[in-house]
């Protein structure tokens, strides 16, 4: 499914200087990137498949820094091509960013900036986000990165319309995806985008891909705790927090067991996480609820209760604010896409042992609460029994 941008139709009007070549695509690279993330766009616009109907790309592989580039596994890679050749891309893709709390070399941010006033396509791939948002080009935009790190996105650069739920979001001259095999439904995308969905089609079959993936990011979400709270005291009173969703419980019953006023409490945890505790409250509340709908033959009344929301109206009016459907049409909507005869889990030990995709970060780079802090919603509700939840958004 796709989102209509505002900023789409001022981003269309902006053209190419003369320099700049649309069929161009430049690929920025770091050290200490990812080598999945950014060996795909090197795939789908670095390799020649005119014999399978799709239109060639000219490809410049670009260092963002002096090399050897060291990425995954210790592999030194050396780029034919420095920041120079952005100059001649229609564009511009950041594969991913070996850190999210260590700033990107202001020379490539410079280039970058440059890039776009001269009309170039802007693109980051999960954590190339970051870099974009470094450069400013994601002010009073919508966007997305892996839902890790969405609320630390929303968090640091608070003019940015975060959406952890999107598996890429087009913006017009800005484009930027969740994590991993994202990367590849954003790509296809743009091929889409340029060339029409015979090409994009073409492609995903040489790729072995879906050309078009339904749904997004939620039903990956994890509660687990933010990196930036993880040593600190409140850490302890977030984690009984998430012990005990289904009790009936306010903020300040938080603030008590964390030996604060309400106020403190409010200011520190929002220091901490980007977020007011009533609203992460609300947001791990309807997560709980999201995988009970998922995983068990509850009813929506026995689900607001095992969720501690005090009436099932309270848990509706909050799942359709945060998720932009109702309960049950989000559950027939699930059951709808999962494969036929899938085993029902238990319900109650679904919830605590759902796991991670197997192609996430690694567990030593401590999960992110997926709140979404800073979002921009214009998904209307989905009427009872529709089989789509929100998961792309794309400019006309």
């Amino acid at each position: 499914m796709s989102h209509d941008s505002t900023a789409a139709p001022e981003a269309a009007a902006r053209k190419l200087s003369g320099r700049r070549r649309k069929e161009i695509v430049a690929v920025l690279l770091f050290s200490g990137g990812p080598i999945f993330e950014s060996s795909i766009p090197l795939s789908v616009f670095g390799i020649d498949r005119q014999d399978a109907g799709v239109p060639r790309y000219r490809l410049l592989v670009c260092a963002g820094e002096d090399g050897p580039l060291r990425t995954t596994g210790g592999l030194e890679l050396t780029a034919p091509q420095g920041l120079e050749a952005i100059s001649r891309a229609g564009t511009v893709v950041v594969p991913a960013w070996r850190s999210i709390t260590s700033p990107p070399p202001e020379e490539a941010l410079d280039a970058l900036r440059r890039a776009h006033e001269e009309g170039a396509r802007i693109v980051g791939l999960c954590t190339g986000a970051f870099v974009l948002a470094a450069a400013g080009l994601l002010d009073g935009r919508p966007a997305t990165t892996h839902w890790m790190y969405a609320p630390t996105l929303a968090k640091r650069y608070p003019s940015v319309h975060v959406d952890p739920r999107e598996l890429f979001v087009d913006d017009g001259d800005v484009l930027t995806s969740a994590g991993t095999a994202a990367g590849i439904d954003l790509c296809l995308h743009i091929v889409r985008t340029d060339h029409g969905n015979e090409a994009a089609g073409a492609l995903a079959r040489r790729l072995v891909v879906p050309p078009r993936r339904s749904g997004g990011q939620e039903r990956y979400l994890d509660r687990s705790l933010p990196e930036e709270i993880g040593a600190d005291p409140l850490a302890e009173v977030v984690a009984w927090a998430l012990e005990h969703l289904h009790e009936q419980f306010d903020v300040e019953t938080l603030a008590a067991r964390a030996y604060m006023s309400r106020r403190t409490f409010d200011r520190r945890f929002r220091s901490l996480t980007g977020s007011a505790p009533l609203q992460w409250l609300i947001t791990q509340r309807v997560l709980q609820a999201q995988r009970l709908l998922e995983t068990s033959d509850y009813s929506v009344d026995e689900v607001a209760g095992r969720c501690g929301f005090r009436s099932p109206v309270a848990l509706r009016g909050h799942f359709r604010r945060q998720l932009g459907s109702s309960p049950a049409a989000y559950r027939a909507a699930y059951r709808a896409r999962r494969p036929q005869g899938e085993r029902q889990p238990d319900p109650d030990t679904a919830a605590a042992s759902r796991p991670l995709p197997p192609s996430d970060p690694p567990a030593a780079l401590a999960p992110e609460n997926a709140v979404p802090f800073q979002t921009r919603r214009t998904a209307s509700p989905m009427p009872a029994g529709a089989a789509s939840v929100p998961g792309q958004r794309s400019a006309p």
